[in-house]
């Protein structure tokens, strides 16, 4: 029977990870996925909203390593208990450099955001949540990236053109990444200038008084997936704290066995 090895201290236990390896094969990201997390998040009306996030951490790995130290990514998560928000991101991947002795560093940090909104008749408050993210990278540069995705409803311009009677319309998905500079992008501006590009927005309590309204106000202002993304970008572009953004719009098709799909991306460096 083979009895468990003692070691009086830390300094006697074996590095495994710090092993030699003569593969010779540079790891470009290795790290710990899923790691759920309480986090805050700058709020333009509350100032800080706090909620749960899904976090994802990396660095890059020499071929000398065999492995990486995986729990000193939550050791860094413990430093910045309560405190994570998209100003200490910077801070954060530069302790996880300094910690994992790497030359870069990558979070993703994925979760929900709620904001109270009026339906459109009635003025009946309700929460409405937008999945969103932040992905920050610290290498020989740094980036910044926010996405949120935002759920609209768009009306087919030629299925209202060709029916006498009525319009098919769809649950449109829309994906936008965006960098800046200068000034801060909110949340909240975001996601308000991509729900007032669709036929109608979404809302999470509606009255009849609202149905009424809604319904009618997407039939006005049909939309194509095109038509979408275009109408996203003219305005993404127009804001010129805005360098680069990606925007994706999926329309989840209500008469078709597909759906249908459109994406833009765009630099101010390359315009």
């Amino acid at each position: 029977m083979n009895r468990p090895k003692i070691f009086k201290n830390k300094s006697e236990m074996p590095d495994i990870q710090s092993q030699i390896d003569t593969r010779k094969i540079n790891i470009d990201k290795v790290g710990v996925k899923d790691v759920r997390y309480p986090i805050e998040v700058f709020d333009k009306k509350k100032e800080k909203q706090s909620t749960v996030a899904s976090i994802n951490m990396y660095v890059d790995l020499p071929h000398r390593f065999r492995g990486t130290h995986m729990s000193r990514f939550i050791e860094v998560l413990n430093e910045y208990r309560g405190l994570i928000t998209s100003n200490n991101i910077p801070d954060i991947l530069k302790r996880i450099k300094e910690r994992l002795n790497a030359n870069s560093s990558h979070i993703e940090i994925s979760f929900s955001y709620f904001i109270e909104k009026k339906a459109p008749v009635s003025k009946t408050k309700s929460l409405m949540e937008y999945k969103c993210k932040f992905t920050g990278i610290m290498a020989e540069k740094s980036d910044f990236i926010l996405q949120v995705e935002v759920p609209l409803t768009t009306l087919c311009p030629c299925s209202k053109e060709i029916s006498k009677q009525s319009a098919h319309n769809q649950r449109s998905i829309v994906k936008a990444q965006v960098r800046w500079d200068k000034k801060l992008i909110w949340i909240e501006d975001l996601i308000e200038l991509i729900e007032k590009c669709g036929s109608s927005p979404v809302y999470s309590l509606l009255k009849r008084t609202d149905e009424k309204y809604v319904t009618e106000h997407a039939y006005d202002h049909p939309m194509f997936v095109e038509d979408l993304v275009r109408d996203i970008s003219v305005k993404l572009i127009a804001d010129k704290s805005i360098i680069w953004f990606l925007i994706e719009a999926e329309n989840l098709e209500s008469i078709h066995n597909h759906n249908a799909y459109a994406i833009v991306e765009w630099s101010r460096n390359n315009k």
